[in-house]
């Protein structure tokens, strides 16, 4: 400082002037001849991206579904006469055999019936038996005359018309014994026939009064007390015969392509969730549910874990499609999955091309590539893809 004055410092005097009177104009001219330069630079320079290569792995395509367990089959056990129940033996959950008891009605009518049924058969029965005694005393009376007519006769005391009459007489007793003793036997006695069925009927009858279990099962439903008035038709247990367990679930009819008989599967009760067991296909119905666009498809189960009961709620996984050694891309490199032209972006003479593959098997992690991809050809993810068209340089993402 000279004379009371400042002086530019050496630095300051090195600036030009027009800098130094607009140097706001001049610093937005810099900055945007910057952001050109960076513009053509990266027009001119290829974009980066990752992408991933094929891979051989096995495949597995499932469908998993929400089913039931399925009884054999059921039972709907009810009277078929009318009366009034006496006894229940069995209740919700109760193991029943073929045969056993279930429930009792009074039976008291019933018996009766059979007594006097059978005190009728014996009454007609004695009467078969009381003529069939009295034919063979006439037959053996009758041959006793006739043995003493030949007797007298040969003395000469006797005429030949008084024998013959004595043979016939003796001809006819036989006769009569002989009618008597088939009548006796039943088969031609009406009477007899008509008691022994009375009989039968009321034994019949008595046999309605209890109610027993058709085969071995397991008893579900209980729906009748001792004192339940019920009539003929009524249904008062279901009963889950023992038999094959099996699985019982719904796809929709979109799925047929992918469901055949001995498909395996994989199962696991919701109330069981940490344990699986295996199962197979062993139906499906040849008709589909046009109200629900379902099919009907059971699983038979080889080996059910002991804690299964019938209308238990299972999550199932059905092998629809399995491949061994299969060349797969992750699913979210391949775009346009549901459509008819799959494809995936790849590079070609330095630019992201379009290219179309074919597909095979689809899980949820992984589409098999049939054909458009090359084995160590680089795949651009969408989430990485630059413009189709556009410049790149491609290289593998880490990991892939």
């Amino acid at each position: 400082m000279e004379d009371g004055r400042l002086r530019p410092s050496p630095t300051t005097s090195r600036i030009p002037a027009i800098f130094r009177r607009h140097p706001v104009s001049w610093t937005l001219g810099l900055g945007a001849l910057l952001l050109m330069g960076g513009l053509i630079l990266r027009t001119l320079l290829p974009a980066s991206a990752s992408g991933v290569a094929l891979e051989t792995r096995d495949v597995v395509r499932t469908l998993v579904l929400v089913g039931r367990v399925r009884p054999p089959s059921r039972a709907r056990v009810g009277a078929t006469v009318a009366g009034t129940v006496e006894r229940v033996l069995v209740r919700e959950g109760d193991l029943v055999g073929r045969g056993d008891v279930l429930v009792t009605l009074d039976d008291r009518e019933a018996r009766a019936a059979v007594a006097q049924a059978r005190a009728s058969l014996a009454e007609v029965t004695a009467q078969a038996k009381a003529t069939v005694e009295q034919a063979q005393n006439e037959a053996d009376q009758a041959e006793r005359d006739l043995q003493r007519s030949l007797s007298v006769f040969k003395k000469g005391a006797l005429t030949q018309q008084l024998v013959e009459q004595a043979q016939q007489r003796a001809d006819d007793a036989r006769s009569r014994l002989e009618a008597a003793r088939a009548q006796a036997g039943g088969g031609r006695n009406a009477t007899i026939v008509r008691a022994q069925a009375a009989l039968e009927a009321g034994r019949a009858r008595l046999d309605l009064t209890r109610v027993v279990a058709p085969a071995d099962g397991v008893v579900l439903t209980r729906d009748v007390e001792p004192g339940d008035a019920v009539q003929p038709g009524r249904t008062f247990l279901d009963l889950a015969l023992d038999g094959p367990t099996e699985l019982v679930v719904f796809p929709s009819e979109e799925n047929l392509g992918q469901l055949h008989v001995g498909a395996p599967a994989t199962a696991s009760a919701d109330a069981y969730p940490d344990s699986t067991f295996q199962a197979r296909v062993s139906l499906v119905a040849p008709s589909v549910d046009p109200s629900q666009g379902t099919v009907e498809v059971r699983l038979a189960v080889d080996a059910p874990p002991r804690y299964l009961r019938p209308e238990m709620t299972v999550s199932v996984n059905i092998e629809a499609g399995r491949r061994d050694h299969a060349s797969v891309l992750p699913e979210s490199v391949v775009r346009g999955l549901g459509t008819d032209s799959p494809w995936v972006a790849v590079v070609r003479d330095g630019r992201l091309t379009r290219q179309p593959v074919d597909i095979g098997l689809r899980t949820d992690r992984y589409v098999e590539i049939l054909a458009g991809v090359a084995r160590g050809q680089l795949v651009v993810p969408p989430q990485d893809s630059p413009a189709l068209g556009e410049k790149v340089r491609v290289h593998a993402a880490p990991g892939g």
